[in-house]
């Protein structure tokens, strides 16, 4: 089986490609300099050439606070390089995954989000990944879209690193304890997409580790798993802003994996093992 890669270089991009190798597939990693999603020409040329039987698709725009000054080119990449992968993939009858996030909601809920469950985006950034969304459903019948929430992984620049980084330059850090979500592991999510590509259970999904927690507890347990004697000080949303505004409950119902007989993550603290494990290598 022949697939495409794209955001190969990225935090999770790296972890579907060493998957995808691992149980031999034939991987095709791209990044945007041998791949210019928002170019439908390139994506069209590419795709054509390559003939895959699946696509990958995990790059996006991702500094949330940042698509607030630059939603326009967050949209470019998030909304028009999904349309353009989406043409080209029903031109050649490649399934087509893409990854999605939390932040197509708006975090106003009390118990986790079905995937059915009406989308409300806050900021740029899910406004634009939920567009990306629409397109997919509008060029393709059947595709997969994986929503996640939370993501850290060993090759990427995210919560667990900071924290572990600010926890040794300092040893206090002050963390909000009024989001509340999920983490998700790269590894973990790599291989719930491969399982899912190899199946035709086409359609929507909710994919994070298993749990619940907030910010500030997920602190503690990096903290506590790290060996590290660091200070861990509450914070409220306001006494830390952003320029982008976030879910404050984005905890994703997983009912769906279960339904179709698919693997659920494991516990999010022993993706965090893991990751730590990982890191020492």
């Amino acid at each position: 089986m022949r697939v495409v890669v794209t955001g190969a270089a990225g935090q999770l991009g790296q972890d579907v490609m060493k998957e995808l190798s691992r149980r031999k597939y034939q991987a095709f990693g791209t990044d945007r300099h041998q791949l210019d999603i928002t170019n439908e020409a390139n994506v069209q040329e590419y795709i054509h050439e390559v003939k895959p039987d699946v696509i990958l698709h995990c790059a996006a725009y991702t500094n949330v606070d940042a698509a607030e000054e630059n939603e326009e080119l967050a949209y470019q990449i998030n909304t028009g390089g999904t349309e353009n992968l989406a043409r080209a993939a029903k031109q050649v009858g490649a399934k087509m995954l893409y990854i999605s996030t939390d932040y197509v909601f708006d975090g106003t809920a009390s118990e986790p989000y079905e995937v059915n469950e009406p989308t409300k985006p806050l900021g740029a950034y899910g406004r634009t990944k939920l567009s990306g969304e629409q397109l997919l459903q509008q060029n393709l019948e059947e595709f997969f879209i994986v929503r996640t929430a939370w993501v850290f992984g060993v090759y990427g620049n995210n919560f667990v690193k900071t924290m572990i980084r600010l926890g040794e330059e300092r040893g206090e850090v002050g963390v909000v304890h009024d989001q509340v979500g999920s983490p998700t592991y790269t590894v973990d999510l790599a291989k719930f997409m491969i399982e899912l590509m190899e199946t035709e259970k086409y359609g929507i999904y909710h994919a994070t580790n298993s749990g619940i927690c907030s910010w500030y507890e997920f602190a503690v347990e990096i903290f506590k798993q790290a060996s590290l004697n660091v200070v861990v000080n509450p914070l409220t949303t306001d006494q830390f802003p952003r320029p982008a505004a976030r879910p404050k409950y984005s905890v994703l119902s997983k009912k769906k994996i279960v339904e179709q007989g698919l693997t659920p993550l494991r516990d999010w603290k022993e993706g965090l093992a893991a990751y730590l494990e990982e890191s020492k290598r």
